[in-house]
């Protein structure tokens, strides 16, 4: 039996607004954007080389999924990222505005910094030479 983990959710304010910053500023691609009424969405977004993992994007619809928005894990890292170009993936976040919470560091598996998603949730940048 062969099994995955298809999507991760990742609580949005505003669809529109995720779907720009995942595929403008990350590179994403935008995989599905299909309407289900009462103004809710199906969006996955996924990074452009094939993974076998994506991220659903929720639009909070309750208080209490609003306050989750930015801190899904409680300050900790949620995501990962691995990249084959480090810098220059750093250097076009940079320019895109996007936030860094430290500056570069070498770890035993490579180059690793942690930046902040439009909304603040936690992710790691992880250089791999190889994908």
């Amino acid at each position: 039996m062969r099994r995955s983990i298809a999507h991760c959710t990742l609580v949005v304010r505003d669809y529109d607004e995720a779907i720009a910053f995942f595929t403008d500023v990350l590179r994403f691609r935008l995989v599905e954007d299909t309407p289900l009424g009462d103004g809710k969405r199906w969006v996955v977004v996924a990074p452009s080389t094939p993974s076998g993992m994506s991220l659903l994007l929720a639009r909070a619809a309750t208080p209490e999924q609003q306050r989750r928005i930015g801190d899904q894990t409680g300050g900790r890292v949620a995501f990962f990222l691995y990249t084959s170009d480090f810098d220059g993936d750093c250097e076009r976040m940079k320019a895109c505005g996007v936030r860094f919470a430290e500056e570069p560091r070498r770890e035993a598996y490579g180059p690793v910094v942690i930046f902040l998603d439009l909304y603040g949730n936690k992710w790691d940048l992880i250089g791999r030479e190889r994908e």
